[in-house]
């Protein structure tokens, strides 16, 4: 069935050999969350991006994306001038040496590894929100979505807005390609992964007076 809803495609495709993406993601609704990622960075690879400049990060819930997003910006600035950082996500250890180990996970935290590279030239945030029985859907999305246009606006680095806001489980599943009955549905982390690109380029062009 024909639709009117998506993205239109370009004139021709953004080139991302040259670029430096970041995926964070939410790790609520895991099924739907791997199915999204592994579509944006499916057309990421499309696109030319390389592996090594591809970085992953996670965290627990939607609500943390912003606050993610803008300390791995940061994190990448650092990298480039060559300082070094222990933990792009607020130096938390979880290991052993944790004041109250009992109240943590016994498992280390991942520490972020110092990668040459220039700071990150996109940002892809992934999460995914299913409608309750409360207000915690409405306050989550709202603060979400107004914190991650905060973050790209003051840092200049474009943010993917990749956090699905569905009603229910089943629009989520179609929304990651993983639909029910014959309606698989798109991955719309496809899309974000081409954003992620084309918004890169452009911002390229546009820091250096380039309109055409």
């Amino acid at each position: 069935m024909s639709t009117i809803k998506g993205i239109s495609q370009t004139e021709f495709a953004f080139d991302g050999s040259g670029l430096r993406v970041a995926i964070v993601h939410a790790r609520w609704n895991r099924v739907i969350i791997d199915a999204l990622v592994a579509g944006a960075v499916a057309k990421l690879r499309e696109r030319g991006v390389k592996e090594s400049n591809i970085v992953i990060q996670s965290v627990p819930g939607s609500f943390e994306l912003p606050f993610a997003c803008q300390k791995v910006i940061a994190g990448s600035h650092i990298q480039m001038s060559g300082g070094g950082v222990t933990d792009l996500l607020g130096g938390l250890n979880l290991g052993s040496n944790s004041p109250n180990p009992a109240s943590r996970t016994g498992t280390p935290a991942p520490m972020a590894v110092a990668v040459p590279g220039g700071p990150f030239d996109a940002v892809i945030a992934i999460g995914v929100l299913i409608k309750g029985a409360t207000m915690h859907f409405e306050y989550i999305c709202e603060s979400v979505s107004r914190a991650l246009m905060r973050v790209q606006l003051d840092t200049g680095v474009p943010i993917i807005f990749g956090v699905l806001t569905a009603l229910n489980d089943d629009q989520a599943l179609e929304r990651a390609g993983l639909g029910k009955d014959g309606n698989k549905g798109h991955n719309h982390g496809e899309d974000w992964g081409l954003a992620a690109v084309e918004m890169a380029n452009q911002t390229r062009r546009w820091s250096e007076g380039k309109f055409a």
